[in-house]
This record gives structure tokens, sequence and C-alpha cells, in this order.
């Protein structure tokens, strides 16, 4: 992964590939960000003009390269779009720029940098919480998935040899190395972003590669190395127990299902939150066989599991003063003579009776299962994330997610907190009246209902598992789950681990004394 350092040395005189400068969209064209003052006074202050003559405007997701002034030992200036620039007549005293742009912004500039040795960051710094925003932003946007490209470390020497390879060392100007705050916040990133990196690594494995049986295994490496509790429960064990979602969904595959628990605890917490993910590692559909063309992503449907993986750990990496628990219910659900029927009766964990009338409704079997295990916890609130629902993509699009819950307050809450770290999401209704569809007549309900509003009948059948008085809410991330266009600012092709993020801003907020 790219190397973080705080510096605050001038841009001229630093020895680097390159330097990173903002570029804002002002009222009367471009306009050079803070940060990059000592570059402009090199241009004779003309560097916006010099910007614009070569087609820059500072709008988000531009980036304009020129070579550097004379006496800079870098060679390359590279400017990037912040989008607009602050109003410098706002009285409001935050006013700044945005800590997703500069977020974006500085992950354009790192993707774009493939096979640097050295960056320097001159970007606008106003506190930690830019210092944190910039380098969140390197590490996501200097990431690649190689793995499977020949054998590793010969793809490896490869690409630095032919300068392919990720971006080295950022070195982010503004930045105080003997300041706690920017210490911190530089710690902070590469824990979140060294998480979710692994969760996009986890997204991108071949299912061939990444059965429950392996994706538990990997979770269970990762407790040993960061000192957590870790229980797996096999087939046998899941039988034994009762799971009956988790079993019927598996059942058509050799690959067994899994259900892992994570238990981060802190000595001093007092507060108890459950984070439960989708992990079907590959989901052709089953008996209700999805058609041509919509199979290749399917490696995906883990992506919930994968982001519960990620900010359990991240979580412990911090040492927030939360307990939080992660269970990854993990499956492949296959079409065989074992599988799963449309019109069998599932019996799940909780005792409730469940009529399959599609068994490519299969996210919220193993949901329910895993719901109710953490409902016997009787934790203060309980976010399950998953790629649920086309119906979902079909409302909000490929990069927003929809946020449901049993409490109002808890939606408004989860919804503020992802977009606060830059992750577009939406609140979503659970109407009453969608919960009549998904009456049977042979079972307590059924995993389908109408198909119009499909995520948020999926919303209400997960509900069900939810045990009384517990707050719940639910991410449905099936769009920005994984992306099957090209690359923009930090979010690359492929897996994206959408959550993460927003999953460890819960566990900060909640360790603060903030989410209720």
């Amino acid at each position: 992964m790219t190397a973080l350092t705080l510096s605050t040395a001038a841009a001229p005189g630093l020895r680097a590939d390159a330097i990173v400068i903002g570029v804002a969209k002002g009222a009367q064209g471009p306009v050079v960000a803070p940060g990059a003052e000592a570059v402009d006074k090199a241009y004779d202050g003309k560097l916006a003009g010099v910007l614009e003559t070569l087609g820059a405007s500072g709008a988000e997701g531009e980036l304009t390269k020129l070579p550097a002034p004379a006496g800079f030992k870098a060679p390359l200036v590279v400017a990037v779009g912040l989008g607009p620039a602050p109003d410098a007549e706002d009285e409001d005293e935050d006013a700044g720029y945005d800590a997703e742009a500069l977020r974006r912004a500085a992950g354009l500039a790192a993707r774009t940098l493939i096979g640097s040795r050295k960056a320097a960051f001159a970007l606008p710094v106003d506190g930690p919480g830019a210092i944190g925003a910039i380098g969140e932003g390197v590490l996501l946007g200097a990431y690649s998935f190689d793995a499977y490209k020949g054998n590793a470390q010969e793809a490896a020497n490869a690409k630095a040899k032919n300068g392919k390879a990720p971006l080295a060392e950022a070195a982010l100007l503004g930045g105080k190395p003997r300041d706690a705050a920017h210490k911190g916040a530089v710690a902070r990133a590469l824990a979140v972003a060294e998480e979710l990196n692994r969760a996009r690594d986890l997204i991108n494995m071949p299912p061939n590669d990444l059965t429950p049986a392996i994706f538990a295994g990997i979770a269970q490496a990762a407790a040993k190395e960061h000192g957590l509790k870790v229980q797996v429960l096999d087939d046998k064990a899941l039988v034994k127990g009762g799971y009956g979602g988790i079993l019927g969904v598996g059942g058509g595959s050799a690959a067994t299902p899994r259900l892992v628990k994570l238990s981060y605890k802190h000595p001093k917490a007092d507060k108890h939150l459950a984070f439960v993910g989708k992990g079907i590692t590959y989901d052709s559909g089953g008996i209700s066989l999805k058609p041509a063309g919509h199979n290749e992503t399917m490696k995906c449907d883990m992506s919930g599991a994968a982001a519960v993986f990620a900010a359990v750990v991240a979580a412990a990496r911090l040492g927030l003063e939360v307990n939080v628990t992660g269970w990854l219910a993990l499956a492949e659900n296959m079409p065989s003579g074992s599988a799963v029927r449309p019109g069998d009766v599932l019996r799940m964990y909780s005792g409730k009776t469940v009529e399959v009338l599609n068994t490519d409704a299969e996210g919220r079997l193993v949901l329910a299962d895993a719901l109710w295990a953490a409902s016997q916890e009787t934790p203060d609130a309980i976010v399950d994330v998953a790629t649920l629902t086309g119906a979902m993509m079909l409302a909000l699009g490929s990069r927003t997610f929809g946020v449901m819950a049993n409490d109002d307050a808890f939606r408004s809450a989860v919804h503020e907190a992802a977009e606060e770290v830059g992750e577009p999401a939406w609140p979503m209704p659970l109407p009453e009246h969608l919960r009549k569809g998904m009456e049977s007549q042979v079972a307590d309900l059924a995993n389908m209902g109408e198909r119009m509003g499909g995520g948020l009948v999926a919303g209400l059948f997960l509900r069900e598992f939810v045990g009384d008085g517990i707050t719940w809410a639910h991410l449905d991330i099936a769009g920005p789950a994984f992306n099957e266009g090209g690359p923009f600012g930090y979010t690359p092709k492929g897996g994206t681990g959408s959550a993460v993020r927003t999953l460890v801003r819960l566990a900060e907020l909640t360790a603060a004394g903030d989410l209720g």
C-alpha cells in the first residue's frame, strides 16, 4: 500500500515525481486552491490562466498535467479539480473545501500517478480532517487488484519495471509530522483504507477461490492478527443449531455454508453494535436460475459480509471504545439435486417458517438467521449490509445505497453518517401495506411479496427477524458494491468496499456517545 508521510516542506524544494495541486471552479474561471501558493508564485501568479488555456475549469473529476516551473525538483505539476470554490463571503467559519471533494481529487491523482515513486500533495489543508480525507483518497485511489495476472511476484516485478506499479509514497504537504491530531488522522486513514481495500480484494476474488469455508478461514486469520474473538459454525453446527435459512440456501452447493461471528470488545465500552453481512460467495440464483448476462459479476454477492468483516477489524485497529460484533452469513447459492426448490418451506433459526417462492431471493434467508442470532445478544443496535435487490438499483442507481430502519431517528443517523464519510445513501420507507404481499398459505411468511417496491419488501422481510425492542437498520448496497463501469475518483472498477466507512463511522459515533 502507498506510504503516507506528513511534510512541512515547500513544494519547490521537494524531491518527487509530481506535485499535486487543487484547482476550483470560480465565478470567473478556474481558481488555484490553497496549498498551491508556492507553485502559483513560480508561474508569476498566472497559474490559473495557464490552466484555463489548457482547458481546465476546476470541475470535479478534471485532471490537467503541465511541466513544473524552473527550479522545482519535481518535473511535473498535476492539477486536480475540486469543484465549486467556497464562497469567500460565506460567514460560516467551517466553510472550505468539502472533505469528499478532497478525497476524490486525491484519489484521482493517485490513480493517475501509477509508476511514480513519490508524489507531493499540495491540496487545501485546514486541519486534521482534511489531512485524513486526502490520505484516505490517496490510499483508496492507488488500489489495484492483480493477484491473478500471471505469477503474482513476477507480475508485481513487471509492473514496477514498466512503470505500472501503484504510487509508492505520498507526502501530504501542510501536514505537521509532530502534531498528534495530524498523525492520528493519518493513522485512521491507514486503518480504514487498508481494511476497505481488504474488502475490495475479497469481492474481486473469483468464487472458486472464495468459498464460504475459505472466507471463514480468512476471518479467523485476521481475528488472530488483531486480537478478535471468532466463532465459526460449519454445516454440522448449523444443522444442530437449526439455521434453516443458511442451510437452505447453501444446500445446493458442494461448498458448504458457514456462519462466522467476529467479536471486538473494549474494556471500557458500555455500548454494543452488531453488524450483519450477506455473504453469498456466488449467486447463480439456484433453481430460479439467473438468465445469461446476470451471472458474470455474482462473485460480488458477498460484498455485505466483506464490509462487515472490514469494519470490525478497522474498529479493533482504531481501538474504539465500543463493542462491535460482526456476523458473516456465508453460503454459495447453486442449483443441484439437493438445492432448495420453489415451494419448499424452511424453518428458520428464529422458529418462523418461510415458504421459498424464488430461490434467487436467497440473501434475505441467510440474513434472517444471522439477524436473529445477533438479536440474542441484545445489542444497542443492529445494522445489516447486503447486495440484496435489483429493485434498489432501479430506484437509486449504481452509486447510492438505500437505508431502511425500524426507527426513523436511527435511519436518519445512519444516512447522515454515510454522507459524512462520502458514501452516497438515501433513506427509504418500510410501508406496512407491502407486508401483506408476503403472506403464505402454508408458512408464517413467504420470501417474496409484491414486485413493485421489491427493495422495500425485502426490508420488511428482514424486520421480521430482528428481536423485539432492538434498533435496526438495513443497508441495501446492490448498486454501489461493484463498479462495472470505468474508475472514478478513488473508486476502482470492480469491488468498491461500499458501506465499510459508514459502519466504521457508526462505531466511532457510538464510542463518542453521539449515536443515541
